[in-house]
């Protein structure tokens, strides 16, 4: 299969290629082709270095915080101070789910009382004792994540952010290889234009 070049057909070499050409010693590698190799690997050295490093960085970190939660927030039992509106069948009607917000005191560490909202389930009566999540200040927080469910969100964050820490390095090259190629490419066509007249002399003489 032949393919178009400045002022002249080529043949596409139907040979299999060998591996890490660019590296081994020929009469036919360029400079360029040393650089772009050099850049090649380096680009897929730092984009699997800096991946596994932020990956594994932000999962422990994630992980680590998750387990602090774990440790430092616990369950109080809250108080309602008002009643949960009942179910209701109108679907214009804010009442329709079966958990609404509602207000809520709890004793705070200094065992001042602290208020808040809480989900609860409709129709629940002012009064009504449950259970609230707070952090060591006393505030309302949400449950904390579970073992399993830590390690799977820690999992997914280091991943995501190996995943996008590799790719800047990686796209760096493959531009950086990218700009090489378009250099070469005008490199040859000036060569070209500059040996064609001698080639053309040549044939016709």
């Amino acid at each position: 299969m032949a393919f178009r070049g400045p002022g002249m057909w080529l043949w596409r070499d139907r040979r299999p290629k060998v591996l890490l050409w660019r590296w081994r010693r020929n009469p036919l590698r360029r400079r360029s082709d040393v650089v772009e190799a050099w850049v090649l690997l380096g680009a897929w050295a730092v984009a699997v270095l800096t991946g596994v490093l932020a990956g594994w960085g932000a999962a422990d970190s994630m992980e680590r915080g998750l387990a602090r939660e774990r440790a430092e927030w616990h369950k109080v039992e809250g108080t309602l101070t008002e009643s949960a509106p009942p179910p209701s069948a109108d679907p214009q009607s804010p009442a329709r789910t079966e958990f609404l917000w509602t207000k809520v005191t709890w004793p705070g560490p200094d065992g001042i009382p602290h208020s808040g909202q809480v989900r609860v389930p409709a129709g629940s009566s002012a009064g009504t004792h449950v259970d609230v999540w707070t952090d060591a200040r006393g505030r309302l927080v949400t449950e904390p994540t579970t073992p399993s469910q830590a390690r799977l969100r820690s999992t997914l964050v280091g991943t995501l952010a190996g995943a996008t820490t590799a790719a800047i390095p990686f796209v760096a090259g493959r531009l950086f290889r990218g700009r090489l190629e378009r250099r070469r490419m005008d490199q040859w066509g000036a060569d070209w234009a500059r040996f064609d007249p001698l080639w053309g002399r040549r044939q016709t003489g």
